[in-house]
């Protein structure tokens, strides 16, 4: 069978949407990807310690030398972006930890044909970064934000990193990062209580807020479907405190269905993969910061780029390569089903 031109997978799926992992390394330990403090402990064995738990990931980090190099990055999204990538995003672990990062975003920001540079980051260290990013060609952020309680924000993460979250969030907006986005993971008996009080200060903020269900991807192997809280549960409590009118999706692609508030001032996304999958449209690929490429946020398999970018291998042969991977994209995930096989590594390690 002949392949068309570009990145398309065998159900006809045509990938735009570039995730990079430049490091598996983290400031923060958040419950819902490395979830190794005293308070996460506290909270499983409290609440879920009845439910099964399978062995917990042994975290082996990537060694220094096994670390994707920026010239082998630019590289790779130079190849990327010649069979069709337009969005490229930055990721981790936490991103702002690789020494030096303004350099790669000043290299990838001038590769013709990237239409969006963007990168997600938990902001504790965007304010000393963040006029490097921006002068180096970052066009968008999203923070993390689970909580608006420094409490609670401090058991969610292991950090007591709000105030330092909300500055970057104040500093990436006068940057000219725009839209600012925030992303807040919702876990039953956790942070579902603040949902509205997120909503309102993205409202007050002027700011785009993501809703995203919790997934299995901690490395403690925590996650039950009992603590999700479903996407629908999350609009149905928005819908009872604010007027909201749907906004029409921006491509068919996209994760999150987004509302707009009558009064004005930010939009709302509920992102609702374990609920609501929207795996049919998926038009997304990752790299991960040792060279791997992940063909599903979900994948169980993850194919090793690093040999033959080492190994003297030709973009020609590179190209025809990752043809072969992306054409046997995973169809769907199946989170919640008989038999689910949760990725070998955490979230840290995958980028988001």
């Amino acid at each position: 069978m002949t392949r068309p031109a570009g990145l398309v997978d065998s159900r006809g799926r045509v990938l735009h949407d570039l995730r990079v992992s430049v490091t598996d390394r983290c400031n923060f330990r958040c419950l819902y990807c490395l979830p190794e403090t005293e308070a996460a402990h506290n909270f499983y064995r409290g609440h879920w310690a009845h439910l099964p738990n399978p062995q917990p990931i042994v975290q082996q980090w990537v060694r220094r030398q096994d670390l994707l190099t920026f010239e082998e990055i630019e590289r790779v999204v130079r190849i990327f972006v010649g069979l069709g990538i337009e969005k490229v995003r930055l990721t981790g672990g936490e991103p702002l930890l690789r020494r030096g990062l303004p350099q790669l975003v000043s290299r990838l920001s001038v590769i013709p044909g990237v239409a969006d540079l963007a990168m997600t980051s938990n902001g504790f260290l965007f304010a000393e970064q963040g006029p490097a990013l921006r002068e180096a060609g970052l066009r968008r952020i999203s923070f993390s934000l689970d909580s608006l309680d420094p409490e609670r924000f401090r058991k969610m993460t292991g950090r007591d990193g709000l105030n330092a979250l909300l500055k970057a969030i104040t500093l990436a907006r006068e940057l000219g990062l725009e839209p600012v986005k925030v992303n807040s993971v919702v876990i039953r008996d956790i942070n579902d209580q603040e949902i509205e009080s997120l909503a309102e200060f993205a409202r007050t903020q002027n700011l785009s807020l993501r809703f995203i269900e919790f997934m299995p991807l901690d490395s403690a192997r925590a996650w039950q479907k009992e603590m999700v809280v479903p996407g629908r549960e999350i609009l149905n409590r928005l819908q009872a405190r604010f007027t909201l009118h749907p906004a029409p999706p921006r491509s068919p692609s996209e994760t999150a269905t987004r509302w707009a508030f009558a009064e004005g001032g930010g939009e709302i996304g509920i992102i609702a993969p374990v609920t609501e999958p929207f795996c049919g449209h998926c038009n997304r690929i990752r790299l991960t910061a040792d060279g791997k490429i992940r063909t599903c946020l979900f994948s169980v398999q993850e194919h090793d780029m690093r040999p033959m970018l080492r190994g003297g291998a030709t973009d020609e042969t590179i190209v025809e390569w990752l043809r072969k991977v992306v054409w046997h994209k995973e169809e769907r995930h199946h989170i919640g089903e008989p038999g689910y096989e949760s990725p070998p590594r955490s979230m840290s390690c995958i980028g988001g």
